[in-house]
C-alpha cells in the first residue's frame, strides 16, 4: 500500500487559496475514488475535493477554517486500503471530525450499490425543470435506480435551496420500498463509485442568518461567510487603488426602438431573449479595442496589457450577495453569441451553478446598477483590473438634439455611463476618452441593422 498527499486543487487562474469549512470523511475511513472527502471555500465559489483513488483517508494535515494554498497537502491518503481499528493515524493527531450523520440501513445501501438493469431509465439531466440543480453523485443514485427525472422533481431536498442530497436519495429510496438481491455493503463510504467533480455553488447559496433581537430598538444579524469575503475585497480594492469615476450621458434612443422592435424575432430566431445587456456589453467590447490600456490588471510594478478581453459582470444572488461570471473572449462573439453568453451565465448564477472558470480570469467589469432603478453609480474596481463600468437605468427625458434646421426639444432614451478607474495607471484621458467611446458606439446603433446569424 502506498501513501500519498491530497493537495489543495487548482481552482481558477486567480484563485491562490481557500478555507476549510467542513470535514465530510472522517480519519481512517475508507472511500472510493472521486467521493468528496473535505468541503473548500474560495473567495469566489464553494467546492468538494474528491479522493484521487480508493483507499483510506489516513490524517488530515489541516484544521477547520485554515487557510490553505493552492498545491500544499491538505491529507494523507493510503491508496487502495481498507479501514480498520489499526489505522495509522494517532488520537493525538486525528483530524476534526466530520459532522455524524444517520447510518442508512442494510436495505437502502443494498438499493443504492445496485447494478443498472435493463428497466433504468436514462440519466437526469442537471437541472429539472424547476430549475434545480442536482448533483453528479444524486443524477448517479437516479440513474441506477431507475428514478425518472419527474420522480427527482416530487423529492423534498434539504440541502441548500432545496437541493436533493444523497442523504435524501436514500431516504427516498428506502420509502419507496425497492428491493434488491445484490450483497449489501455495511458502510455508507461504500456506495456506488461516481463520478464527482466539484460541486460548486455560488459561494454561500445559504440564507442570510436569522435576525437577532437583542431589544426593542435595533436588531443584529451577523454577515454570512460569503458577505465577509466581499466586504475585504471592498476594502483591499479601495485602499489598493486610488478610484477615479468619470460619468457620461448617452443617447441611446436607437438603441432602444431596435431592440424594441427585434426582441420577438429575436427569440424566435435564436431562441435567446435579447436584453440590453448584450448590446452594451457589444459597444464596452469594441472600446476595449480601441484602448487596450483599460483591458488590463496591475501586477506588482508591471501592467499586463491583455490581447484577449474576458468581460465580468456582476450579477446579484438571491442571497443578496454579489458574483461576477465572465464571459471569456467575449471579442469574438457577435450578437447572437454574446446574448447566449449573457443569459447563460446570469441563469446559472442564480440557481449556484457556476464553476471556478465560470468567475474567474476576467480583465474588465461591467455592473448594471438601472437594474434597481439608479441612473448612476461609482463602481468599486474588482482587482486587479484598473476599471469596471456601471450602467445606469434608462430613462425617458427632454434633450436637445441638433438639426439641420436648428437645435430641437425631443423625448429620448438616455442613460448614464459611470467609469471607475485605478489612476495608478489610467489617466484622466485615457479614462474619460473610454467612457466617452462607450456612448459613441452606443449613439451611432444603427435602426436598419439586420439581425445576426
Amino acid at each position: 500500500m502506498a501513501i500519498i498527499e491530497i493537495l489543495l486543487p487548482k481552482m481558477g487562474e486567480s484563485v491562490a487559496e481557500a478555507t476549510i469549512i467542513k470535514f465530510l470523511v472522517d480519519a481512517g475511513a475508507s472511500v472510493e475514488a472521486d467521493e468528496a472527502v473535505v468541503e473548500i471555500a474560495t473567495d469566489k465559489v464553494d467546492s468538494e475535493v474528491p479522493a484521487p483513488e480508493d483507499g483510506v483517508l489516513v490524517e488530515w494535515l489541516v484544521s477547520k477554517d485554515d487557510v490553505v494554498q493552492v498545491g500544499d497537502p491538505i491529507a494523507r491518503f493510503e491508496i487502495g486500503g481498507e479501514a480498520s481499528s489499526s489505522a495509522s493515524v494517532s488520537e493525538s493527531s486525528a483530524a476534526p471530525q466530520a459532522e455524524p450523520s444517520p447510518v442508512p440501513s442494510q436495505e437502502v445501501v443494498e438499493m443504492v450499490s445496485a447494478p443498472l438493469t435493463a428497466a433504468a431509465v436514462s440519466a437526469p439531466s442537471r437541472t429539472g425543470e424547476s430549475g434545480r440543480f442536482y448533483s453528479p453523485l444524486v443524477r448517479s443514485i437516479a440513474f441506477e435506480e431507475g428514478v425518472s427525472m419527474e420522480d427527482l422533481e416530487s423529492i423534498t431536498g434539504t440541502g441548500a435551496e432545496g437541493r436533493v442530497t444523497k442523504k435524501d436519495m436514500i431516504a427516498y429510496l428506502a420509502s419507496r420500498g425497492a428491493t434488491t438481491s445484490t450483497t449489501a455493503k455495511s458502510s455508507p463510504a461504500n456506495l456506488t463509485k461516481t463520478s464527482i467533480t466539484y460541486n460548486v455553488s455560488a459561494s454561500s447559496t445559504e440564507p442570510h442568518p436569522a435576525f437577532k433581537s437583542v431589544s426593542g430598538g435595533y436588531e443584529i444579524v451577523e454577515m454570512d461567510r460569503m458577505r465577509k469575503m466581499i466586504a475585504k475585497h471592498m476594502v483591499d480594492s479601495v485602499q489598493t487603488s486610488p478610484h477615479v469615476t468619470s460619468f457620461v450621458e448617452a443617447d441611446v434612443t436607437s438603441l432602444v426602438l431596435w431592440r424594441n422592435k427585434n426582441k420577438k424575432e429575436f427569440q424566435e430566431k435564436f431562441g435567446e431573449k435579447l436584453t440590453f445587456t448584450p448590446l452594451i456589453a457589444e459597444a464596452i467590447i469594441k472600446s476595449l479595442v480601441d484602448f487596450p490600456g483599460v483591458n488590463a490588471s496591475i501586477d506588482g510594478d508591471n501592467v499586463v496589457i491583455h490581447k484577449g478581453i474576458h468581460l465580468g459582470m456582476a450579477a446579484a444572488l438571491p442571497t443578496g450577495n454579489l458574483i461576477v461570471p465572465v464571459i471569456k473572449n467575449a471579442n469574438s462573439y457577435n450578437l447572437q453569441g454574446l446574448a447566449r453568453a449573457i443569459n447563460d451565465l446570469a441563469n446559472r448564477a442564480r440557481l449556484g451553478q457556476l464553476g471556478p472558470d465560470d468567475i474567474s480570469g476576467g480583465t474588465y467589469t461591467m455592473s448594471n446598477v438601472g437594474t434597481f432603478g439608479n441612473v448612476m453609480g461609482t463602481p468599486i474596481i474588482n482587482q486587479p483590473q484598473v476599471g469596471i463600468l456601471a450602467l445606469g437605468a434608462i430613462r425617458k427625458k427632454p434633450a436637445v438634439i441638433e438639426t439641420p434646421e436648428g437645435d430641437v426639444i425631443a423625448v429620448r432614451h438616455m442613460m448614464f455611463l459611470s467609469h471607475s478607474y485605478d489612476h495608478r495607471v489610467v489617466d484622466g484621458q485615457l479614462g474619460g476618452s473610454f467612457v466617452q467611446r462607450v456612448a459613441d458606439y452606443l449613439e451611432a446603433f444603427s435602426l436598419d441593422r439586420l439581425l445576426e446569424g
